[in-house]
């Protein structure tokens, strides 16, 4: 049992920046991919990019590559997501995930074991 928390989002203008992390209990941290996901009102629930358990290797969606960057800490059960050069259509939810059947490259929110409660990131124009 994994039990996820995120935590940094907030209010940024175009074209800024936010980091947020995802904090998670339990002592198997690093045997679970991770992924990051968000969902805008009214949309389904987006991808938008995974880690691998040691941290080597990483993926993101199109829409966010070269801006937003993945990365891991195992000793601290902590995984983060950096947002620079943000777009008001980055406005959502985001979620991080854990799974421990599933790889990077693992789109579907349905694959994912656990899921954090999400956090709110809001890009004004």
């Amino acid at each position: 049992q994994v039990q996820l928390a995120e935590s940094g989002g907030g209010l940024v203008q175009a074209g800024g920046s936010l980091r947020l992390s995802c904090a998670a209990s339990g002592s198997t941290f690093s045997t679970y991919v991770m992924g990051w996901f968000r969902q805008a009102p009214g949309k389904e629930r987006e991808f938008v990019g995974g880690i691998s358990k040691s941290g080597s290797t990483k993926y993101y969606v199109n829409s966010v590559k070269g801006r937003f960057t993945i990365s891991r800490d195992n000793a601290k059960n902590t995984v983060y997501l950096e947002m620079k050069s943000l777009k008001p259509e980055d406005t959502a939810v985001y979620y991080c995930a854990a799974g421990q059947t599933i790889t990077i490259w693992t789109t579907a929110w349905e694959e994912y074991d656990y899921w954090g409660q999400g956090t709110q990131v809001t890009v004004s124009s």
